[in-house]
């Protein structure tokens, strides 16, 4: 294996004298799709956030796409934070759309902003995304109108404009209706199988068996156990992972772990 897109040693957090993350060292390699999963207030978010710099780690060292975000504790300038989320795209809970602005002009807006896009270059590439996210038909119409599935579709399309080397998802699908989950989680597979590197926050545990290279547990701000999908779900080693996934396939017909 060669160097790692993300490599992240003895990573620490705190929100005042609460400790969110404890001591945390973990890698991402260059096309893995990692699932983080855990109980709620585990520190599954603010690991993700630390990734591209929207949380201040306190304590150790993360690197991302060649660029130091913490080292022993001290955090990248600004203007190379700039530069890191140009190449660290997020997706949000909540989609974030600007609701003056069209649909294609919420993808083209960054591109032409931070990249240097000319408007035809921004809004083909951005109808190119559109159109892998199925949306093509929906490029002059404004957020407002869409359901919450194709938001989040779009957000999907948004991130992907600044053509990212990593993607971060921080549970995408909670915000939206049972029903239109399954529309985003394809866009997601689709991402997967074409070798995006994906760090991915998610309760969908069908999602993380069938996708994911590395499925991580975390657990009061620790990593309780990392492992592919096969072994993780079948037979976990830490008695925290097998309580936890107790817990939440007991409505499955998975077996008893």
């Amino acid at each position: 294996m060669g160097a790692a897109i993300i490599d992240i040693q003895n990573l620490s957090k705190s929100f005042g004298n609460h400790q969110v993350l404890h001591d945390i060292t973990f890698s991402v390699q260059a096309s893995q799709v990692i699932v983080v999963i855990g109980p709620s207030g585990s520190g599954k978010s603010t690991f993700l956030r630390c990734m591209n710099g929207l949380e201040t780690a306190e304590g150790g060292t993360l690197r991302a796409c060649g660029h130091t975000v913490v080292e022993q504790g001290r955090m990248m300038s600004e203007k190379n934070l700039d530069a890191l989320r140009s190449e660290v795209g997020m997706v949000f809970q909540s989609f974030n759309l600007f609701p003056h602005l069209n649909v294609l002009h919420n993808i083209t807006l960054a591109p032409m902003a931070l990249r240097g896009k000319s408007r035809q270059e921004a809004e083909e590439h951005g109808l190119r995304l559109l159109d892998k996210v199925g949306l093509k038909h929906k490029a002059q119409v404004f957020p407002g109108t869409l359901s919450g599935g194709q938001k989040q579709r779009v957000a999907i399309a948004r991130a992907l404009a600044m053509e990212p080397k990593v993607m971060l998802f921080d549970e995408p699908t909670s915000a939206l209706d049972p029903e239109l989950v399954g529309e985003v989680l394809q866009v997601m597979k689709t991402l997967a199988n074409e070798g995006m590197t994906m760090v991915i926050v998610t309760h969908e545990m069908g999602f993380a068996r069938e996708v994911a290279d590395v499925v991580v547990v975390m657990d009061q701000g620790a990593i309780v156990e990392a492992a592919p999908p096969a072994q993780l779900f079948t037979a976990p080693q830490e008695a925290r992972t097998r309580r936890f996934l107790q817990n939440v396939l007991s409505r499955d017909a998975a077996p008893v772990l």
